[in-house]
């Protein structure tokens, strides 16, 4: 292990909780359910202003477009928050990637919307952890690294969605941009455990919606000439169900359709969540699906139109992220900070980062747990712990001694 240069401790030392819990702290009394533009709004504006104290440029990033299928069948256009990134030295030949995001899963009319303390040093509240807290870490953590003597041959983009809890689709693009040519990149969601255990291997992810047509009858006097599409609906989310094997999990998730009990309903939606573990296995399930819609369109003699994919590829742990980890758990050793990590089941945008062929640490925000549910919690020793180990990860990953 590698201790602590003098050096290194004058770069770690200035790092302080207490200014990154009082920004979590307001920032946390903002809703930002995904949705909420106006709260979304205001608090782009807050870190447009606290990241206005790097060096760069700080700009907020329309949304693309992004596309829905109503209950109806009808697409529809989802409003979405607009995205903040910071750039610094854009000239430099090295250079980083940091995310985070800025929504939460909690919207305005959520019953969960006020800060509470648990106990001593753990707070609970909307955001705290997943991922306000991290916010702050990124912040914390690049102002110090902006004192290292090896800053200024570096440079680095940060970017703070508005999306991420939806999947990123708004922001997809701009991640894929943000992505290319970059070194290495660290996001900011919670560790995986709160004990401070990282996210290794995830699985990919996509959320699909088929829309099948079949014809309407009377139920009583001409059942045999209408074409069910909620029994189409249901043979299909069986025969999904029938494709899960190991490393492939498959959720069909909601049947929309259906009228009076009088009437064979020619409209239902199915919407369901695939998750593979490798690319191979999102390829093979992409393959069987179109089989399995042909098998059930001939028959149930209907139509079957598919809305959605994979937007979150999977991100196996390739030689470039080994290193990567490695060096991260040599930064905690040396900070007294143990570092392990694990397969984890759930998805972020560390797997569209790792998609473009860039290392990724993904869990690299605050211990913590509980998250996405009204018991969410922040132990707030992690925030100074955290942003020291961001900071002499980036100082070491760019040559420091």
């Amino acid at each position: 292990m590698k201790q602590l240069s003098a050096a290194e401790q004058a770069l770690l030392m200035p790092i302080e909780a207490a200014p990154m819990l009082a920004q979590v702290e307001r920032w946390c009394t903002i809703n930002t359910g995904t949705r909420n533009l106006a709260g979304l709004a205001a608090q782009a504006a807050l870190l447009a202003d606290a990241f206005a104290a790097l060096p760069g440029e700080v700009r907020l990033a329309e949304a693309a477009p992004v596309e829905a299928v109503a209950a109806d069948g009808a697409r529809i256009a989802l409003d979405h928050g607009r995205h903040l990134v910071l750039s610094v030295r854009p000239e430099a030949s090295r250079r980083y990637l940091l995310t985070g995001h800025m929504d939460t899963v909690y919207p305005a009319d959520h019953p969960f919307q006020s800060l509470t303390w648990l106990e001593p040093g753990v707070l609970g509240g909307p955001g705290v952890a997943d991922m306000k807290g991290g916010i702050a870490v990124i912040l914390a953590a690049l102002t110090a690294f902006e004192r290292s003597p090896v800053a200024a041959s570096v440079g680095y983009d940060v970017m703070i969605n508005a999306d991420e809890e939806t999947g990123s689709l708004s922001s997809a693009a701009l991640i894929a941009e943000l992505a290319r040519g970059k070194a290495a990149a660290l996001t900011y969601e919670p560790s995986a455990l709160p004990d401070g255990t990282l996210a290794g291997a995830r699985p990919g992810s996509g959320n699909y919606s088929a829309v099948i047509t079949g014809r309407s009858a009377h139920a009583g006097r001409n059942p045999q000439d209408g074409r069910n599409a909620i029994v189409a609906a249901a043979a299909l989310a069986l025969a999904l169900h029938d494709a899960v094997r190991d490393g492939l999990s498959i959720n069909p998730a909601r049947i929309d359709g259906g009228s009076a009990n009088n009437v064979v309903p020619d409209h239902a939606i199915l919407r369901f969540n695939v998750r593979p573990r490798t690319p191979e296995l999102a390829d093979a399930f992409a393959n069987e699906l179109d089989t399995l819609i042909a098998t059930i369109e001939a028959a149930h003699e209907v139509s079957i139109h598919l809305h959605g994919g994979v937007t979150r590829p999977p991100k196996p742990l390739d030689a470039k992220a080994e290193a990567l980890f490695g060096l991260v758990r040599e930064c905690g050793a040396a900070l007294g900070q143990p570092i392990r990590w694990q397969a984890a089941g759930g998805v972020c945008d560390g797997n569209n980062i790792s998609a473009h062929g860039v290392p990724v640490v993904d869990t690299m925000g605050v211990r913590g747990g509980a998250i996405h549910s009204p018991a969410e919690y922040l132990i707030t020793a992690s925030l100074a712990e955290r942003a020291a180990l961001s900071a002499l990860v980036l100082h070491r990953l760019s040559g420091g001694e």
